[in-house]
């Protein structure tokens, strides 16, 4: 598994979102996306992850930043996950994982002993001509909203 590296342009992807709408890349030409991959909607670090980012969407929106986030769950999983945890971004499902699998996120992971095939958290910061700008995967679930943050005020 080799993730997509900054300045490789990101795959064009088209999914449904927790509404069933579908939602793609080329919507937002000419903005900045933060697409990240997360394993699976309402686990512990998936949601601390999310409402991280949904404290700071002002501070994000003010950078110029739109946020997709991206799971194998399915479409009433992530509109369940948005209503519990009051998340104000687009989460999309890639149940086939065909979209991690071309940002080069899917693969072995091992928990406990077991391996298996899975998303990898990692995120992406899409520029506003599909060019990925940087790439995130050294957080933790309770710092990544920082540490985008921190990148793209300073950008």
């Amino acid at each position: 598994m080799t993730p997509l590296k900054a300045g490789d342009f990101a795959p064009k992807f088209s999914l449904p979102d927790q509404d069933g709408e579908q939602v793609s890349l080329t919507d937002f030409h000419g903005q900045r996306v933060l697409v990240y991959f997360y394993p699976k909607a309402m686990t512990p670090g998936c949601t601390v992850q999310a409402c991280g980012l949904r404290d700071n969407m002002d501070e994000l929106k003010k950078a110029g930043v739109e946020v997709l986030g991206i799971s194998t769950d399915k479409p009433e999983k992530l509109s369940r996950f948005v209503e519990k945890e009051l998340l104000n971004f687009t989460l999309l499902s890639d149940e086939d994982h065909q979209v991690a699998a071309e940002f080069g996120v899917w693969g072995e992971k091992s928990f406990m002993g077991k391996t298996y095939d899975g998303i990898h958290r990692i995120s992406f910061l899409i520029d506003g001509t599909g060019k990925i700008e940087n790439v995130f995967d050294d957080f933790k679930t309770s710092n990544h909203h920082d540490i985008v943050l921190a990148y793209v005020q300073n950008a």
